[in-house]
């Protein structure tokens, strides 16, 4: 199977299956002397790992991870550093009525015809627990990040209809929330949003907003391997996700070009402006009002930006604001209504999928794409040590 790997200095490559001894990854490019330790990468793990709440799979994993190689005493030695994290708790047999059956939503025919069979216990490589490695790579990633000053934020700001509301942003209600929401009336209404959905054995989409603070600019290069669609490659590689939103993104299409530019100024906003400012962006964008508010965002030499439309990234450069991106993930497939399937042998039949499945895929999700948009942010800036001259004086001289 081709396509395991992504990045080009920071590469990380995952493995395992779903049903399988275990899933993991390898990072190979990361920089000698980062300190780095097993629980560093475990608070993330933890972040999406199954069995946290009613809202989650009943599957019952540890998920605890084991640094195999390329650490030393505590630091990195640049060496590949290989992750692993075993699973404990399958149940191959709550599959076993899927062997010949091409489930709705779900990749099994696709892979079939691809590879001639398939691992029906719970996907395989097209399960969710893919996802881990990605997680436990970008744990690292974004640990180097911290080390640069950039900070990067995931959550769930939509949850089917429900929105979370830009003058309602607790991020502290992140570590109690249930649906890793940041606006606890919002929860209230997704939780019974899913309740319902629950009750008729159903699913729901989900939108997970990521923001990227301390991003400086001219990150990215200019022609195929933009910032933009880097992440967009690294985002869209994550199971469940149906579409991809940089800045205003396709609310752009609907906005003027004198509404959408965002215009530069030389002055500081008085502090009750910049109050009205952090309101307006610095939540979850689920509603027109909140993806069409202005940002002011400092720039080099005391230069302002008016407004962040374009969300942090222009010609597929990094402008030194904050970067927003949203990802749109489908409803779980797996659910216990009776639907309509196909068999191998032609035939359709009704089927009635049975296992442990989360009734929502976003709020799990989200520090997948973190973790996903910190190895896009950080293989890029690595690439850039190249980009001029005097960054190569900077980075070799004695």
């Amino acid at each position: 199977m081709a396509g395991s790997t992504f990045g080009t200095v920071f590469r990380v490559t995952t493995w395992g299956e779903s049903h399988g001894k275990g899933v993991g990854a390898v990072v190979d490019g990361c920089p000698a002397g980062l300190w780095l330790s097993e629980e560093d990468i475990q608070r993330y793990l933890d972040r999406r790992k199954p069995g946290q709440n009613r809202y989650t799979t009943k599957r019952s994993e540890a998920d605890r991870v084991q640094i195999l190689s390329g650490v030393f005493e505590g630091r990195t030695t640049g060496t590949p550093i290989s992750l692993f994290v075993p699973n404990e708790d399958q149940r191959s047999k709550d599959y076993g009525n899927l062997k010949d059956v091409y489930r709705p939503g779900h990749a099994d025919l696709g892979f079939d015809k691809k590879y001639g069979f398939r691992d029906y216990r719970g996907g395989g490589r097209s399960s969710g627990r893919e996802t881990i490695g990605r997680v436990a790579a970008g744990a690292i990633a974004a640990k180097v990040l911290e080390e640069l000053g950039i900070r990067i934020l995931a959550y769930t700001c939509a949850v089917g209809p429900v929105s979370c509301s830009p003058g309602n942003f607790d991020e502290a209600h992140l570590a109690q929330s249930r649906l890793n929401m940041p606006d606890p009336e919002a929860e209230k209404r997704a939780e019974a949003y899913l309740e319902e959905c629950m009750r008729k054995g159903d699913s729901s989409g989900g939108m997970v907003e990521c923001i990227v603070d301390g991003m400086p600019a001219g990150i990215g290069e200019p022609v195929f391997d933009k910032l933009d669609a880097m992440l967009g490659q690294a985002i869209f590689s994550i199971g469940a996700v149906k579409g991809v939103e940089i800045g205003d993104g396709f609310m752009a299409a609907a906005a003027l070009g004198s509404e959408n530019n965002d215009q530069y100024a030389c002055t500081v906003p008085e502090p009750s402006v910049q109050e009205d400012v952090q309101k307006d962006t610095d939540l979850c964008h689920g509603t027109q009002q909140g993806r069409h508010g202005t940002e002011e965002c400092v720039l080099p030499e005391g230069v302002y930006k008016k407004t962040n439309h374009a969300g942090g990234i222009l010609g597929g450069i990094s402008d030194g604001s904050r970067i927003r991106i949203r990802a749109a993930f489908k409803p779980t497939p797996s659910i216990s209504l009776p639907q309509q399937a196909l068999g191998r042998d032609g035939k359709l039949r009704s089927l009635e999928i049975k296992g442990r499945h989360d009734p929502l895929i976003a709020p799990r999700a989200a520090v997948v794409v973190e973790c996903m948009t910190a190895i896009t942010i950080l293989d890029l800036m690595m690439r850039n040590t190249g980009a001029r001259i005097e960054f190569l004086r900077e980075s070799y001289r004695r």
